[in-house]
């Protein structure tokens, strides 16, 4: 499924299947990541969420530690998939921009009733910046995960001063990734961004949302779709066109074959024909020329008629008839 208008419906296709797939598995391995990285401290035990129904579970380190570095594989593969798929289609609308900041605080004034909100594309300004704010932060969260993976490896040895570092800036990166998922979470409390919420699960957004604020977005999604119909039309029109040439060359060999097919018969007398056998012999010796065609013989009469379709000769028909050991008379 591709981005799109459908009129009809009154929506407007934002996402496919697969940015839906990658943005809630992205989105649920993060989480965990977070659950789990702050589980393997003792901080669930002692301000007690292990005493909630359920979560005795949460205050167990190996328990912790599974869920950790398995949403730390999915988090990895999902960031891998994201910039080699996107980037082989060459996606940039999520890349930030030239000004993006200076619109995205005027586009945040005017939440709060400030101003007017500029007319965006398919992504918001502010919509770039969280990208690139969480895709940054995600990096660092990878990156120094994987030190901290490494130096468990048999053989390993990093400097305790290397592991202090990455140690400090993994949990540092954790606490700002949080923050930036929050932030994330309460832009939604505007009433101008809950349109959004839709597209978070379906991957549409209402026609109107989209024309009023994505107007840019709308726009070109409109000229595309205008010049998709002409070129359809434009082929459709070819096609006709090819149909009524073949058309008409089929009527004008048609009539060409009618035309040699009603030329004006021609009748000869011949002498000499007493038999059955000399009307085979006259019949077969004008067939063999190419153009005489429908050979009656009319032994009673002494004459022969056919059709010549291809203006054979008179010389060539009397030369037939003759070397068949007859002779041609006058009509």
């Amino acid at each position: 499924m591709q981005e799109g208008i459908i009129k009809e419906k009154g929506i407007v296709l934002r996402h496919s299947p697969v940015e839906l797939t990658e943005h809630w598995l992205l989105a649920i391995s993060g989480l965990l990541l977070i659950f789990s990285g702050f589980g393997e401290l003792p901080m669930y035990k002692r301000y007690m969420v292990t005493e909630i129904p359920g979560m005795g579970w949460a205050g167990d380190f190996f328990i912790n530690l599974k869920i950790h570095y398995l949403a730390g594989i999915v988090f990895v593969s999902i960031m891998v998939f994201h910039a080699l798929y996107h980037g082989w289609l060459r996606h940039q609308g999520l890349i930030p921009r030239k000004g993006d900041v200076r619109t995205s605080l005027i586009t945040i004034l005017s939440m709060f009733g400030f101003g007017k909100e500029p007319k965006s594309g398919k992504y918001l300004p502010e919509q770039r910046l969280a990208y690139a704010y969480l895709g940054g932060v995600g990096l660092i969260l990878v990156l120094t995960g994987l030190v901290k993976v490494i130096k468990n490896l048999p053989g390993v040895y990093f400097s305790p001063s290397l592991i202090t570092g990455m140690t400090l800036i993994h949990t540092f990166a954790t606490i700002f990734f949080l923050l930036g998922v929050l932030a994330h979470l309460a832009a939604l409390i505007f009433k101008v961004n809950r349109p959004l919420v839709k597209s978070i699960f379906t991957g549409k957004v209402d026609l109107e949302y989209a024309q009023d604020r994505h107007t840019i977005w709308y726009d070109e999604m409109m000229k595309n779709k205008d010049e998709v119909k002409v070129e359809a039309e434009v082929k459709e029109e070819v096609k006709a066109e090819r149909s009524r040439e073949v058309e008409v060359a089929e009527k004008f060999i048609e009539t060409e074959s009618i035309k040699e097919d009603v030329k004006m018969a021609t009748t000869l007398k011949v002498k000499g024909m007493s038999c059955q056998h000399c009307v085979m012999s006259v019949t077969k010796a004008l067939g063999q020329l190419e153009g005489i065609k429908n050979v009656q013989v009319d032994l009673a009469k002494g004459e022969v008629r056919f059709d010549n379709t291809k203006e054979v000769p008179p010389h060539r028909i009397e030369k037939a008839i003759e070397e068949a050991g007859y002779k041609v008379g006058p009509s």
